[in-house]
């Protein structure tokens, strides 16, 4: 072995060491509550898929229409030639739903994130980023090279202060709506008033929001009611959706220069029309769904109402995430271990994702879920903490 090669090895035990080491596992059917996970069968808590549209029939027909209509591939960016028929028609069905004058599709969230904040910002300028945000945005703020001020997490005094003390010509707000790891809100509101009172961009990754915030899941801007030409929202479509791909709105002006200027969208090739295609039906779901989110608050009212840890600790989140803190990471991947040998799918959350000292176990819901299936959760929780 190389001096190389050691070098991996001994950092690959120390993780081991730490408890810090991610795994995959092979998934081997449709994303769903039940799961077939490595060979087993498995109840998932641990999907984004919020509304249960991924594997929806009216979405996997949508999609088997679109590929018949438009192939597989875009065959290139899509300032070149990838930006085809189903991908305008879902830019302006998107922008219509959240209330924005403009939308920009991208591949993923992390790339709108990583593209869209160093269009904003750059040298001389400054970015105020609450500390839970996601890794994409923090990610974004470092490549924008602009001054970054990091605030403690939804402390609207710190950052109040921040802003009034900088003298960046262009200051940037970049925070999470519902926060991934804690599935708490940002107070939308109010830091809003912040941005336009210091004359600042506010950009706000939806990825948690978008479809269930909101009438008819129209995101965390309508959820709050939210209207400025300072405001912008990354949605992604991975979860709620169902789907696949990413989308910013906000002003025409604004979109119009992210277009001209955000790498991740000017050198990526465009997502398959046929997603963009089935994406449209998507929208229509999510518009349709109060059933769906009514069912989801469902689940989450009996999750919070029947699980009543003693030494872990469940945060107060009245969204689909639901993180319970164990605190040390051998211990909380024991649990998730323990769960997994059940037959629950549970995934355990650990530094450098959360603080040290706060590894969890994030529970998410889905409108999808019964009754009976969160009942045994809970049931198996509980006597695993005893």
């Amino acid at each position: 072995m190389t001096d190389f090669s050691a070098g991996f090895s001994n950092e690959l035990a120390a993780l081991d060491a730490q408890a810090l080491r991610r795994r995959r596992r092979v998934v081997d059917s449709p994303c769903a509550p039940e799961l077939v996970v490595d060979g087993r069968p498995l109840l998932a808590f641990c999907s984004n898929d919020y509304l249960g549209l991924a594997n929806d029939p009216a979405l996997a027909a949508a999609a088997q229409e679109g590929a018949r209509l438009h192939g597989l591939g875009s065959g290139a960016s899509p300032l070149v030639c990838g930006h085809q028929a189903p991908h305008a028609q879902l830019e302006r069905r998107l922008a219509e739903f959240t209330g924005f004058e403009r939308a920009l599709l991208f591949s993923t969230g992390y790339l709108a994130n990583l593209g869209t904040v160093p269009a904003l910002a750059g040298r001389g300028d400054a970015i105020f980023s609450d500390r839970l945000n996601h890794a994409s945005l923090i990610d974004a703020a470092r490549l924008s090279r602009a001054e970054l001020n990091v605030y403690p997490h939804c402390d609207l005094s710190a950052l109040a202060a921040a802003l009034a003390a900088s003298r960046a010509k262009r200051k940037l707000i970049v925070t999470d709506a519902v926060f991934s790891m804690d599935g708490d809100l940002a107070p939308l509101p109010e830091i809003l008033a912040l941005a336009d009172q210091h004359k600042a961009w506010l950009l706000v990754d939806d990825a948690h929001g978008f479809g269930l915030l909101g009438p008819q899941g129209r995101g965390s801007a309508a959820h709050f009611s939210l209207a400025s030409p300072r405001l912008l929202i990354m949605g992604t479509l991975g979860k709620a959706a169902g789907g696949a791909g990413a989308f910013v709105a906000g002003s025409d002006e604004a979109i119009e220069w992210i277009l001209q200027k955000a790498r991740t969208y000017i050198f990526s090739t465009a997502e398959p029309a046929l997603i963009a295609h089935a994406l449209l039906t998507a929208i229509d779901l999510i518009e349709q769904g109060d059933m769906r989110r009514a069912n989801l608050a469902a689940r989450i009212a009996q999750l919070r109402a029947t699980l009543k840890p003693k030494r872990w600790t469940l945060l107060p989140s009245q969204t689909a995430i639901q993180p319970l803190v164990i605190g040390e990471n051998a211990e909380t991947m024991a649990v998730a271990a323990q769960l997994f040998e059940r037959g629950l799918w549970v995934p355990g959350i650990r530094p450098p994702t959360v603080p040290a000292g706060s590894a969890r176990l994030r529970i998410t819901l889905c409108a999808a879920h019964t009754e009976a299936q969160v009942a045994r959760l809970v049931e198996t929780l509980t006597g695993l903490e005893r």
